[in-house]
C-alpha cells in the first residue's frame, strides 16, 4: 500500500515555519514528513539551515501521531556517530514509534565544515556501516567501547536509549554498491529517480523494508509563476551526478546552476495546477518499485499547495493507490 508524506525543506524555511508546516501535514492527513539535514542551504537564495534535531523537538511537541523521520543525516563527519546515537535516541523517547533514521554518505556541502578531508565514494560506504553499526550498539543502552578502522568509542552509555522502540534505519543509496549497502544494514531504502533497477537491486541484495522517494513539484495558480519560483529557490534539481556529492559551498552550486537552461533547472518538475501532472510522478515512482513516496513543495506558498493536496492531490491519489 502506498503512504504519502510531505517533505519539511531545511534550506528554504526557519525553525519555527518548520514545525508549524509538521502539524499542517499532520491535519491535512499525510502519513509522514520527512526533515532534510543540513548545515548549508544549496544556494544562499533558499535561506536557512536549523539545526534538525532541535528542530525535531518542536515536531515532537506539536504533533501527535503523524511519523516522522530525517531524511537523511550523515553519521559519519560532521556529526561522529555516538552523537547521532545519543541524539536520535533522545528523539525516538520524545516521539516513540514514529520516529525512522535516514542514513546516508552525505554531501560535501555540509560535511567538510570541520576540516576534514572529503573522502572518496567507497571510503565514505565503509564509514557509513561502521557508523551505523555503533549507534545501533549504542541504542541497546549498554556501555560501549569500541575500535574500529574509522572511528572509537570510549565507555560510551545512552541512559535514555530508545527502549521498547526499535527506530528504523533506511539507508539511502544512488548507485549498485550503496544500493548494496542499503540492503545489507538497512531497514529500508531511500532512493532516488525513477529507474526501477535501483529497487530491484536492493530486493535482489536481500533488502526489505519500506522504500522513500521524493516528488519535487511547484503548485501555483499560474504555470509561468510557477516556473520562476523553482528558478530562484530550487534550480539545483538540474545539477546532476557527482557535484551534487562534491561540490563544497552554495557558492558552487550558485556558479553551476547559472550554467543550466531555464529548461534543464527545471527538469521535469511539475509545476502549476495541473493535479495530472503531479499523479503521473507519482504513478512512476509507484512503477519503480517505491511506496513511501512525498512531496518537496518548492517555494514559500506551503498553505496553497496544503490546499491543493486536501481538494485534488490527495483524492486523485486515493483512486490511484485502489
Amino acid at each position: 500500500m502506498l503512504k504519502f508524506g510531505y517533505a519539511l525543506s531545511s534550506e528554504e524555511n526557519p525553525p519555527r515555519v518548520l514545525v508549524a508546516n509538521a502539524r499542517a501535514a499532520e491535519d491535512a492527513g499525510f502519513d509522514f514528513v520527512s526533515i532534510s539535514d543540513h548545515i548549508h542551504p544549496w544556494i544562499a537564495t533558499q535561506g536557512h539551515s536549523p539545526f534538525v534535531w532541535t528542530v525535531l523537538g518542536g515536531i515532537a511537541a506539536t504533533t501527535a501521531h503523524i511519523d516522522v523521520g530525517i531524511g537523511v543525516s550523515c553519521p559519519t563527519t560532521r556529526m561522529h556517530p555516538v552523537l547521532v546515537a545519543h541524539a536520535s535516541s533522545t528523539v525516538s523517547q520524545l516521539l516513540g514509534d514514529r520516529f525512522f533514521l535516514g542514513v546516508g554518505t552525505g554531501e560535501a556541502l555540509n560535511e567538510h565544515v570541520l576540516g576534514h578531508r572529503w573522502p572518496r565514494h567507497e571510503i565514505r560506504l565503509q564509514q557509513l556501516e561502521e557508523a551505523v553499526k555503533i549507534i545501533r550498539m549504542l541504542w541497546k543502552g549498554d556501555t560501549v567501547n569500541y575500535e574500529g578502522r574509522y572511528y572509537r568509542v570510549d565507555n560510551a552509555r545512552i541512559f535514555d536509549a530508545p527502549g521498547p522502540h526499535r527506530v528504523p534505519v533506511i539507508v539511502s543509496g544512488f548507485g549498485p554498491d550503496a544500493v548494496e549497502l542499503a540492503a545489507k544494514i538497512g531497514d529500508g531504502y531511500w532512493g532516488h529517480g525513477t529507474d526501477p533497477s535501483l529497487v530491484e537491486h536492493f530486493v535482489s541484495a536481500g533488502g526489505q523494508g519500506p522504500r522513500f522517494a521524493q516528488v519535487s513539484l511547484c503548485w501555483a495558480s499560474d504555470v509561468e509563476q510557477a516556473r520562476k519560483t523553482v528558478l530562484k529557490y530550487w534550480p539545483v534539481g538540474g545539477v546532476g551526478g557527482q557535484l551534487t556529492q562534491d561540490l563544497p559551498t552554495w557558492n558552487h552550486f550558485e556558479q553551476a546552476v547559472e550554467t543550466l537552461s531555464e529548461d534543464r533547472a527545471i527538469g521535469s518538475t511539475p509545476c502549476g495546477p495541473d493535479v495530472d501532472a503531479v499523479v503521473r510522478s507519482v504513478q512512476q515512482f509507484a512503477d519503480a518499485g517505491f511506496d513511501h513516496i512525498y512531496f518537496h513543495q518548492i517555494g514559500p506558498d506551503q498553505r496553497g499547495f496544503f490546499d491543493f493536496w486536501s481538494d485534488e492531490l490527495r483524492p486523485a491519489l486515493s483512486r490511484l493507490a485502489s
